[in-house]
């Protein structure tokens, strides 16, 4: 039996949802370009077609968006549980609480037909914004702000979080960062998922699970700490200084490197045409050059490229989303693909048991304490 290292390069089952070429660079959902998707898709479209592997006509797609509208609102017994946990807290451990806890107010929570699933995958859907949103003000001290039935996925929950309705750009802004993140193939968080429904327990164990994953630095995490790098930073004169020390130190730069990816990340180039327009429209586009320069020394002193993390740190930034919510509002979108996954693992189910090279001592035998 051989033996990979973090399952680098093991296939390890079928999928029709998204495909990744690292090789080329290259990121498809159902067969359809990224580049595609971010530049005439809206995210509810997106959330459609890694459902049912197409894109919907006008009907279908009005229907998913009442859908999403109708089912965004929190029952006002999970807003209650949630005023109980620390203000302390870090938003990724109530997060994932908060995920397990929908559940209880499911009635269909155990049904695992494929209505009831379908249901399910709308409801968290729609209610993990509304999650995302509602903890951020508790955390603040603020009274939570309802979702409205009249605006998009992605203008809803800019509009939840800071109780004003976005402008058209920031919107739209938002709209494509969520259909750039919605699904990544067999990532750390979407496996788990697999894993989880796998043994047929219900969807919002298997969500949880996928939020616990998202919350290492390794995989979703890696955006907050890339902007505290550039916090750290500072200034322009500092970056090759700054990189140099951490270079010679051995520690990790967030943001750059892929395990797939051997190449740009296309979602990358996407997030920094965003960042570069936000930034001067904010009159921020410091953050920006910061940003761009870090890249460029990057790539040059260890050719590695930037990742999807990178430019979504000052994205965010720019959209006014607080440094401690980007990995939760990575949830907001990846929330779309876990749910796909789980449909489709329970499609055609075989529970995921893989086997381990055994590394460790060979002839022990037991040996009476009073010889040890």
């Amino acid at each position: 039996m051989s033996s990979t290292s973090g399952l680098r390069g093991v296939v390890a089952g079928n999928s029709k949802i998204c495909t990744v070429d690292g090789i080329e660079g290259k990121l498809t959902y159902a067969g359809i370009p990224i580049q595609e998707l971010a530049e005439h898709a809206s995210f509810e479209e997106v959330v459609y077609l890694l459902w049912h592997q197409r894109l919907p006509n006008q009907a279908e797609l009005d229907a998913l968006k009442a859908d999403l509208a109708a089912n965004a609102a929190l029952d006002p017994a999970v807003i209650a549980l949630l005023r109980t946990f620390p203000k302390d807290a870090k938003p990724m451990d109530t997060l994932r609480t908060g995920v397990s806890a929908l559940g209880l107010w499911d009635p269909e929570q155990t049904d695992n037909s494929l209505e009831a699933n379908f249901r399910k995958a709308i409801r968290l859907t729609a209610k993990m914004s509304t999650l995302v949103a509602t903890l951020e003000s508790l955390r603040q001290g603020k009274e939570p702000v309802a979702p409205r039935a009249d605006l998009s996925h992605a203008a809803n929950f800019l509009y939840m979080l800071s109780g004003e309705v976005p402008s058209e750009i920031a919107a739209r802004t938002f709209d494509v960062a969520l259909t750039l993140h919605a699904d990544h193939e067999f990532n750390a968080s979407t496996f788990a998922a697999r894993v989880t429904i796998a043994t047929l327990t219900d969807m919002y164990a298997a969500i949880t699970s996928a939020v616990g994953t998202l919350a290492g630095p390794l995989h979703g995490g890696a955006n907050e700490a890339v902007f505290r790098m550039l916090q750290e930073i500072g200034t322009i004169e500092n970056v090759e200084p700054y990189l140099k020390a951490k270079l010679d130190a051995k520690a990790k730069i967030m943001g750059f490197g892929h395990a797939v990816y051997k190449t740009t990340d296309p979602r990358a180039a996407n997030l920094k045409k965003m960042s570069r327009a936000l930034t001067v429209e904010a009159g921020v586009e410091h953050l920006f050059d910061l940003s761009e320069k870090v890249e460029a020394m990057m790539l040059e002193a260890k050719g590695l490229y930037a990742n999807v993390d990178f430019y979504s740190a000052s994205v965010y930034h720019v959209l006014g989303i607080p440094v401690e919510l980007f990995t939760p509002v990575f949830a907001v979108s990846r929330v779309s693909g876990w749910t796909a996954h789980v449909l489709e693992q329970l499609a055609d189910n075989r529970i995921i048991r893989p086997r381990a090279e055994y590394v460790g001592p060979v002839d022990q035998h037991y040996v009476p304490i009073e010889q040890r």
